[in-house]
């Protein structure tokens, strides 16, 4: 017996000496591995971040905190890495539909993109943001961030949005209802409604029941319109009878009668958004969007200019900001759109082959028809989209100026040979600027002709990321007169009141911040020159917008635009904590 229990003990011995000379246990191998990992990428991390604050100078006049500065190196680091932002929608999808991770995801999301390029919920949430981008002399371009699926729009869904579009019809007249309460408790009333700064923009594909309808009534447009000389490439451009198509209740062509049904009450309904916003002196721009929406979209545009801009036809044109329409009795009060004028604004895009034949014609049509042209002038979003929609239409064989069917590969309508859009990055910046070239002349003749109180016939929106074009817009507008290089600060161009009010610059919130304090410090007037476009919604509402803007930063703030915005607030974040550590 005593044999057997040595037995043992010498086996339990055994195990505990074979137990105390083995290697460290697998978890504390995997601890130091993460604790080197995480040190390394640590190093590394702070090597770029030094790289990007020294390889740069900070830019002037920023007023930014260093929490905004932090949140918009994350965000610009990580739009810096193309594949990642390519694949950011298919991700996002897949982050969104796992439980739990939805959480975590939906928090970054919010922390990040959607505080940097996202204004707030709602319009009334985003009021503090105003009055912040007030302070610092700049104006606001609200947008209800909600957009229309493509496939949605071509009918490869079943997704039922009968009602949505009438929530959002209601969304925007709440949003110039807030628009218009945050200027009334500003000092812009002391010239009636001149110095307003808060407006609102409207997208056609999302306040009507099927997006569908828009490029029936486009392929109609292309097919009906009269051939003009010179021509107008597709999409084309606008003519007083494009809605004369409402007149008819049966079917037409492309058009069905749930069609025409659906587009009198999308005319109703923006009727309703403009006589809104004119009552309460609120400015309304009509978004652009793909070219199998645009004919359209141009119609309509067009017949609201003709509407809401309409000048005096005596002859005469009204002080465009008499007090006395406004202090008198309300029942005594002129139209409010003979002091907020334009009043509508239609948005062109340069990175169109059609421009600037299309806005020549514009110009040649308002001062015939007797109404003030409103332009948002962009360069354009859309150029890779536009671009495989083409091919993928050219080599399905669609016919000339077809509209696409459920069965489609694509949602392209133009009949042309060639993509709609420019060939080049190139010919698209030098298309802009002959339109700003043209639009500058326009303003100079209406400034000269109508006098200081005249009331304008052009307004005109300068919506660019691109630094030499807001050089070049600032040389124009002090070559023709309508600014003046300031003696004591000679960086500074002062803009008269009359100019301030039929130009303004923009770029989108939280993009090209840089450039937008660069230009107010550069501009000087009574009223800001300046306009930030600023979109609201939920995070649900505004997914779609977002991942649109990740991968479309890449088109609107060119080749290697994502970068600079990176480097230039990790130069400005070192700046500000060299000036928390030294006295």
């Amino acid at each position: 017996m005593s044999l057997i229990t040595r037995s043992g003990a010498l086996r339990l011995f055994v195990r505990a000496r074979a137990f105390s000379t083995a290697p460290p246990p697998r978890p504390r191998r995997l601890g130091r591995m993460l604790v080197l990992s995480s040190a390394l990428t640590t190093s590394v991390l702070g090597y770029v971040f030094y790289t990007d604050a020294s390889n740069i100078e900070p830019p002037p006049f920023d007023t930014r905190m260093l929490s905004d500065l932090v949140r918009a190196y994350v965000v610009y680091g990580t739009c810096s890495i193309a594949p990642l932002v390519d694949a950011a929608p298919t991700i996002l999808d897949i982050l969104f539909g796992i439980p739990g991770v939805s959480k975590i995801a939906e928090s970054f999301v919010r922390a990040t993109f959607f505080h940097q390029f996202v204004g707030a919920d709602t319009a009334n949430g985003a009021l503090p943001l105003l009055a912040s981008l007030r302070a610092e002399n700049k104006g606001a371009l609200f947008s209800y961030a909600v957009e229309v699926d493509e496939k949605e729009a071509a009918g490869q869904t079943n997704m039922k949005r009968q009602s949505v579009h009438k929530r959002i019809i209601e969304e925007i007249l709440r949003t110039i209802n807030a628009s218009a309460d945050f200027e009334d408790g500003r000092d812009a009333l002391q010239n009636g409604y001149i110095g307003r700064r808060t407006w609102v923009s409207v997208k056609l594909t999302a306040i009507l029941p099927n997006a569908q309808s828009l490029i029936n009534l486009s392929a109609h447009l292309t097919n009906t319109r009269a051939l003009l000389e010179p021509p107008v490439l597709f999409p084309g451009t606008p003519s007083p009878s494009d809605l004369s198509i409402f007149h008819s209740s049966t079917s037409t062509g492309a058009l069905t009668e749930s069609d025409i049904r659906d587009l009198k009450e999308l005319y109703n309904d923006l009727v309703l958004i403009c006589t809104r916003a004119e009552e309460r002196g609120v400015r309304v721009f009509i978004d652009a969007e793909h070219s199998w929406y645009q004919p359209a979209i141009d119609a309509f545009g067009n017949a609201l200019m003709e509407r809401f801009n309409k000048l005096p036809s005596n002859g005469f044109r009204r002080t465009w900001w008499d007090i006395s329409s406004w202090t008198s009795s309300p029942s005594a009060r002129e139209p409010v759109h003979n002091q907020v004028q334009p009043l509508v604004y239609v948005t062109y895009q340069a990175y169109l082959r059609r421009m600037p034949a299309h806005l020549a014609h514009s110009l040649a049509l308002a001062r015939a028809r007797g109404y003030a042209l409103g332009v948002k002038l962009v360069r354009g979003a859309y150029h890779p989209h536009e671009l495989t929609a083409h091919q993928l239409a050219r080599s399905a064989g669609s016919a000339v100026g077809s509209y696409p069917s459920d069965h489609s590969p694509s949602l392209s309508i133009s009949p042309d040979p060639e993509p709609p859009v420019q060939p080049s990055k190139d010919a698209t910046d030098q298309c802009y600027y002959d339109c700003v070239t043209m639009l500058i002349d326009a303003i100079s003749q209406d400034v000269h002709s109508s006098g200081q109180f005249g009331a304008p016939s052009i307004g005109v929106f300068f919506g660019t990321h691109n630094w030499t074009s807001c050089e070049f817009i600032l040389e124009e507008l002090v070559k023709k007169g309508l600014g003046v290089v300031d003696k004591v600060q000679e960086d500074a161009v002062r803009i008269p009141l009359e100019v301030g009010e039929r130009i303004a610059f923009g770029q989108l919130y939280g993009m090209s911040d840089a450039l937008t304090n660069y230009l107010v410090g550069r501009t000087q007037c009574e009223r800001p020159c300046v306009i930030k476009y600023v979109p609201f919604g939920t995070l649900l509402q505004v997914m779609p917008y977002l991942s649109r803007r990740a991968v479309e930063n890449k088109s609107v703030l060119g080749a290697g635009g994502a970068v600079r915005e990176r480097k230039e607030a990790a130069a400005l974040i070192w700046k500000k904590m060299k000036g928390l550590v030294v006295p």
